[in-house]
């Protein structure tokens, strides 16, 4: 691949590009924890949050692919295997499958803990003068703070 020349030196894009993955880890776990969730709910709410978590997981399918596009423009490779989201993630993997009130706390964890990351991705690349970035990870934030707020309303 030739020279970048973007604006971003080399260091900044590659500590931008860790956040990043870190944020990717997180969004891919959240993915697909909410898809397991999706196909093994059950109660008197099924219908509701099965769509629920259907819609929630085809956000973050478009939103994995975004975030690894944006490290790939920033000329480094991105995670993609389990064993590198497992070490990259800060959100833990569910074991068994959880009541439907249980999923509903497990998923608010994660879209909370996808907003934490994003701000710590988020001042790095405000740091650096990388408004795509900031941009990006600003819409994240802004879409998992609403739905970590619709699914709390849904607990009381």
């Amino acid at each position: 691949m030739s020279k970048i020349d973007i604006g971003i030196g080399a260091k900044d894009r590659e500590k931008i590009a860790n956040g990043l993955s870190r944020l990717l880890a997180d969004s891919y776990t959240l993915y697909l924890q909410t898809h397991n969730f999706h196909w093994n709910v059950t109660g008197p709410q099924f219908r509701e949050l099965h769509l629920m978590f259907e819609e929630h997981y085809t956000e973050l399918a478009t939103a994995v692919d975004e975030i690894a596009e944006r490290i790939r423009t920033l000329g480094i490779a991105a995670p993609g295997t389990y064993k590198e989201f497992a070490k990259l993630s800060a959100i833990d993997e569910v074991e068994g499958v959880p009541e439907a009130d249980e999923m509903v706390k497990l998923l608010t964890s994660g879209h909370e803990q996808v907003v934490k990351t994003s701000r710590d991705v988020l001042k790095v690349a405000q740091d650096a003068d990388d408004e795509s970035t900031a941009a990006l990870v600003s819409d994240r934030m802004r879409i998992h703070e609403k739905t970590a707020w619709m699914l709390r309303a849904m607990r009381n």
